[in-house]
């Protein structure tokens, strides 16, 4: 009887780590899809990521007198923030992006994005 209860929590135990790992690797890779995505506006015009996002939620002029661009989706109760450094000629010269796998996981399978969410 012990034989069983230790056979079947090692079995519990190795499938919820296996999960997890698939989780990371998942969300790992839709944060390296974001990551592509956003740094294809380095060295462009602020007008383009304009045409592109649109009017942003927030701007304002940062310590360095650079002009950050911030803009906000919510889905899921889950905030994505992008934010985008531009330069004083007007070239974007750095992002973050927080919260926004979600935004890449919709594209992804209906059990997947259970898994991500």
């Amino acid at each position: 009887m012990k034989t069983f209860k230790l056979i079947s929590i090692f079995f519990i135990l190795f499938f919820l780590s296996t999960g997890c790992q698939t989780v990371k690797k998942k969300t790992d890779s839709i944060i390296e899809k974001e990551n592509k995505k956003m740094t294809k506006y380095i060295g462009k015009t602020s007008k383009e990521l304009i045409s592109d996002f649109g009017k942003p939620k927030e701007d304002f002029k940062n310590e360095k007198g650079n002009l950050e661009l911030i803009y906000k989706n919510k889905k899921f109760g889950i905030t994505c923030e992008r934010k985008f450094e531009i330069d004083t000629n007007s070239i974007i010269i750095g992002f973050t992006s927080n919260g926004c796998f979600w935004l890449l996981a919709e594209n992804l399978s209906p059990q997947v994005r259970f898994k991500l969410i």
